[in-house]
């Protein structure tokens, strides 16, 4: 029983996890050690055994845990990790990558939605802003209340949603940065692989913002365009209640002649 005790301790600091390099050699000696006792042992309770005498169920049983737990041994030792110093340094630039990755894809999708959501707002504010334009003139007073209060909160939540962009613009920026430099630090440290994929997330993350900065980009022009249409059409609109009261003036003055 003390034999299979101390086997089984061997067994339990052989499969603590990590197991360092001076151990090894330890482990081998006290598996050897356990057969050599338990070969011992056996002899000393059974007395020396005769040629072609039948082995002893019992000392097949004990030789058996003893092989076993020598043969548990070395796969263990085939399978430590290696605890080196650039080891442990590509797994932690690993580790930082996924951390920076994560922030980017997080940053970036803070911005693109809030480049989505500003572009929207534009939309909807020149969609209303043309609909006052083509009515002017046209509307009752409370029609044209109604939509200058829909223009001037569609002018608000756009004004709200650019604030948005660059607040997350600002933090896009930092987590770009912060993969630009985790990637140079894996490739440095031997992690090639987790550096390429941190690089093409960046690209990725690149390509979309910029496709959304193109859409607000659009929004913006387009919003300018109708500025310009908005001071034209309210510069005909003002020429023409000028010439209204003009004719109204001249025609009171004939009634009067």
């Amino acid at each position: 029983m003390q034999a299979v005790r101390r086997c089984s301790a061997c067994a339990k600091r052989a499969a603590g996890g990590l197991v360092q390099n001076q151990e090894v050699s330890l482990l081998q000696r006290r598996g050897a050690a356990c057969i050599r006792y338990l070969s011992t042992s056996e002899r000393r309770r059974s007395g020396v055994q005769k040629p072609g005498e039948l082995t002893n169920p019992t000392h097949i049983s004990l030789a058996s845990v003893s092989v076993g737990h020598g043969l548990w041994v070395s796969q263990r030792l085939n399978q430590v990790e290696d605890l080196s110093h650039n080891s442990l340094i590509r797994r932690a630039a690993s580790v930082l990558t996924d951390s920076s990755s994560s922030f980017l894809s997080q940053a970036t999708l803070a911005l693109t939605d809030a480049l989505t959501d500003y572009s929207k707002a534009v939309h909807s504010r020149i969609i209303f802003q043309k609909r006052y334009l083509a009515s002017v003139g046209k509307m009752s007073p409370s029609e044209e209340e109604s939509l200058q209060r829909a223009i001037s909160g569609w002018r608000s939540e756009a004004a709200e949603r650019l604030n948005e962009c660059k607040h997350y613009d600002s933090t896009w920026i930092k987590a770009v940065n912060l993969s630009k430099m985790a990637a140079e630090a894996a490739y440095s440290s031997g992690a090639h692989q987790a550096s390429i994929l941190v690089q093409t997330n960046i690209q990725v993350a690149q390509s979309q913002v910029e496709e959304a900065r193109k859409l607000s980009s659009e929004a913006d022009k387009k919003l300018a365009e109708t500025k310009v249409e908005e001071i034209q059409r309210m510069a005909e609109y003002s020429a023409f209640l000028e010439g209204s009261e003009e004719r109204e003036v001249h025609e009171a003055y004939l009634r009067e002649d």
